[in-house]
């Protein structure tokens, strides 16, 4: 029979396998479920993750890559500060919508004004709003030790109702003949201002890179970087060291709602190009799932956010050209953070052949 044994220390080469594991099998069931639905499942797996990359129209698929990316991998790397340090920042989805909200609100408000220091102001808001809504359960949590897992996955909810009523609402167009969604922001309020427009990139996408850099030196060159690792790996010994939990507690779920604020503030800013009811995306989930898959590392979050994103383009190909439904592209995502999970097991304890004892 088959037994797992604990090994003494967590093994580094399965810390690094399991992800490229974890892709190989999502392919491999994947495969399984496009043929229940009648599709060719080799095709299916290439139309997802080599055509956006290879094909006749690789040129127009490859920035849009970086495009799809750029949410995942800022709200990704805030979370995975709070997950190294055992903070659990499940409402990530919530920050982004209010961060986009906040920014966009700043937009809207100068509109018809043309001026330079637009975009700054909404990028400042942006943040805000995220840093602001996550602060509710960081509060919560160090004020009356609620949990912030469930605060915040609540108040993801409240946010969905407040984007519907400000489509409805404040921010509604007032020449849009009744329909939901604020007006279109102008050229002075849009995240590809002083960027090529041609390529389709924006600033949300120098942001996540700027992210990756200083998250990595954050964690690997400075103090409060050390505090969060230690606190995630002994919790004990960061008593003993002297690290203040509420500190932590503070600035890492801020920090986590701030980067939330600004993906949401890029993308309503860029691709979106205004508020609309159904503006939300589901990018804070998919960003727990590029958090792990990266090994809440900054570096393997910008690996992971890539594989991501081409699962988001490589779907929408799948969608189009084989008819295949959104749904089975989302349940295809998912089982890339339920396939890590299970092979994760294999980094902490290793499988055992034992006989049966005779009674």
């Amino acid at each position: 029979m088959l037994k797992l044994e604990k090994r003494p220390q967590p093994s580094q080469a399965w810390t690094y396998l399991t992800p490229l594991l974890a892709v190989i099998l999502t392919m491999i069931a994947g495969g399984i479920l496009f043929a229940f639905l009648g599709k060719d499942p080799v095709q299916a797996i290439k139309t997802i993750f080599w055509d956006p990359l290879f094909s006749e129209f690789a040129f127009y698929y490859r920035p849009q890559l970086l495009v799809k990316g750029a949410p995942l991998v800022l709200i990704a790397i805030g979370l995975s500060l709070g997950f190294r340090a055992g903070i659990w920042n499940i409402g990530a989805e919530g920050q982004y919508i209010i961060g986009a909200l906040c920014g966009a609100g700043v937009g809207l408000a100068f509109y018809p004004i043309e001026a330079w220091y637009i975009f700054p102001l909404m990028v400042i808001a942006g943040a805000l709003g995220g840093w602001a809504w996550a602060m509710i359960p960081a509060i919560l949590k160090v004020r009356f030790g609620t949990n912030e897992i469930l605060v915040s996955l609540m108040l993801v909810y409240v946010a969905e109702q407040l984007l519907a009523s400000m489509s409805l609402g404040l921010l509604k167009n007032p020449q849009g003949f009744g329909f939901p969604g604020s007006r279109n922001l102008n050229d002075y309020a849009s995240a590809n201002s002083w960027i090529d427009q041609s390529v389709g990139l924006h600033w949300g996408v120098v942001a996540g890179f700027i992210a990756v850099i200083f998250a990595y030196i954050l964690l690997n060159r400075h103090m409060l970087g050390f505090h969060i690792r230690l606190t995630g790996e002994a919790p004990r010994a960061a008593r003993f060291a002297g690290v203040n939990p509420t500190r932590l507690i503070l600035i890492c779920l801020g920090a986590a709602g701030a980067l939330a604020g600004l993906a949401g503030l890029f993308e309503v800013a860029g691709p979106s190009g205004q508020v609309s009811i159904d503006f939300n995306a589901g990018y804070g989930f998919t960003a727990i799932i590029v958090a792990f898959l990266g090994r809440l590392h900054p570096v393997g979050i910008l690996l992971a956010g890539a594989l991501m994103a081409l699962t988001y383009i490589g779907g929408d190909i799948a969608q189009s050209n084989m008819g295949l439904p959104s749904a089975a592209i989302q349940l295809f995502q998912g089982m890339l953070l339920f396939f890590l999970l299970t092979v994760d097991v294999l980094t902490n304890y290793r499988i055992r052949l034992s006989q049966r004892e005779v009674a």
